[in-house]
């Protein structure tokens, strides 16, 4: 019985541990061995400390990124901490003191206070039901056809995704078109379509606003340290039809590849239960958000930072109880700590130089900066399959930027529009995660459509970034 006993007790404790903290540990302990013997060898080539220890931070930072020993963001947090501790004591670098603050200052920064402003609008949309809402506007302008249905349903999830995160509009649309997806069955290619298309439409649209993707946020927080300001409205210039080209051509490949053409899908079996907010509150939100979009839009006109003008909407959705003490709470301020992180590290090997000296021996290669630059493009959209595009953006956009002349202001840009084009997996991204998440859809049916994308993404966003560059100038 004692047998019995303890069998029953240790199996208990083993299925409450998991264990997963052994494999995390071991992935972690990994991790900081092979960045030890990275940085020894990197070492050797006789750069000054202060570039080695950025170098082996990075290294560590990347493996970590990668494996997820821990979650993304505490990654970002280990990073300021790790450079607060090399540089502003006497621990590990000896007469390296150097003020800290600009590190630190990444949780103030310009990137951070506009995503939060965009973290308020996405909740408070949310509360007030605007998935429902899409859905049948959706249906009134684009009607029942089912390749007309899916480029509206697409369409919609693209423009509400350069407002919201991606990840909140692709939950909303989601919910609201799974009542089509049970109807038309697992099987159905109108359901792969729907499932696919919907979260594609939301990361590639997310390429459309500075606040659209992560990736675009940290390109222009990191040209703004080198003095470079891009407006909200500059960024739509080659944003939007970026955004909107690639959503289009995502479209027609699904259109033509499933033949959804020919299904039938017959709307009037379907019901909606809506919930109906209050209507100060639908006009509260819809109020807060054109002014605040109003506010991005005109700052060439005010010049008022549009990181200040995201106060905005903090202020007039806590005002009107939109937004409460516990949906604050609900917030992904963990987005918030890895972008800290991410820009953090970038202005480290910056400001140590390390960025100059990678840069320096990519020019040695046989290849010309217009090839760099296509590199780069691709290297991002890579990545950005296998980790977090934030992170992906966080290691690429600053060696971008230590690129000579309109490709310094050019690379970072395009870096962050091709790393939303990656969606290869179900963990490329989450919106992909969303959809896979329902259990209606399988890994392979990403399978395609990424793999146009990894090709038709980063052409893309060279070709419009470019252009923007070579009109508008840096």
């Amino acid at each position: 019985m004692a047998y019995n006993d303890s069998r029953q007790t240790a199996i208990r404790l083993y299925r409450k541990l998991r264990l997963g903290w052994i494999f995390n540990t071991s992935t972690f302990t990994g991790n900081f061995l092979l960045a030890l013997l990275v940085g020894y060898f990197f070492k050797k080539l006789g750069y000054p400390d202060d570039v080695n220890y950025v170098f082996f931070l990075s290294v560590l930072a990347i493996g970590l990124w990668i494996t997820e020993a821990i979650p993304p963001f505490a990654v970002g947090i280990f990073i300021i901490a790790g450079l607060l501790l090399g540089f502003g004591t006497d621990f590990i670098l000896e007469d390296h003191k150097t003020p800290v603050e600009m590190y630190l200052g990444t949780w103030t920064s310009n990137v951070i206070w506009l995503l939060l402003g965009g973290f308020f609008l996405a909740e408070a949309m949310s509360q007030v039901g605007l998935d429902k809402a899409l859905f049948r506007f959706t249906l009134d302008k684009f009607g029942s056809k089912p390749e007309r249905l899916l480029m509206g349903l697409m369409l919609t999830t693209a423009v509400g995704s350069m407002v919201m995160s991606n990840t909140a509009t692709t939950a909303m649309m989601i919910s609201s078109i799974l009542p089509l997806a049970h109807m038309m069955g697992k099987n159905s290619a109108y359901t792969k379509a729907l499932l696919v298309g919907i979260p594609a439409a939301a990361t590639l649209g997310g390429m459309g606003t500075i606040i659209g993707s992560t990736p675009n946020a940290i390109a222009v927080g990191a040209l703004q340290e080198k003095g470079i300001n891009i407006t909200f409205i500059e960024w739509m210039i080659f944003g939007l039809p970026t955004a909107l080209l690639a959503t289009y051509l995502f479209w027609k490949f699904l259109t033509r590849s499933l033949r959804i053409k020919a299904i039938e899908i017959d709307l009037s079996k379907l019901s909606y239960e809506t919930s109906n907010p209050k209507k100060f509150e639908k006009n509260a939100v819809l109020f807060t958000l054109i002014i605040t979009v109003a506010t991005w839009l005109t700052e060439p006109i005010h010049h008022i930072p549009i990181a200040a003008t995201s106060a905005i909407p903090i202020v007039l959705l806590t005002l009107f109880q939109i937004i409460k003490a516990e949906d604050v709470r609900r917030l992904p301020w963990d987005t918030l700590m890895l972008v800290a992180g991410g820009l953090a590290l970038g202005i480290a090997m910056v400001d140590v130089g390390l960025t100059d000296i990678v840069m320096e021996k990519i020019n040695q290669l046989p290849i010309p900066l217009f090839g760099v630059g296509i590199v780069f493009s691709i290297i991002a959209v890579l990545i950005s399959n296998i980790m977090s595009n934030t992170a992906a953006a966080s290691i690429l956009v600053p060696l971008g930027l230590a690129l000579p002349g309109i490709w310094g202001f050019a690379v970072p840009l395009i870096v962050a529009l091709s790393c939303s084009s990656a969606l290869l997996l179900p963990v490329s991204t989450p919106s992909n995660a969303i959809a896979f998440s329902t259990g209606m859809i399988e890994q392979k049916n990403f399978r395609s459509g990424g793999l146009l994308m990894i090709v038709l993404g980063p052409i893309l966003a060279f070709v419009s970034v470019m252009i923007y560059a070579l009109i508008f100038g840096a």
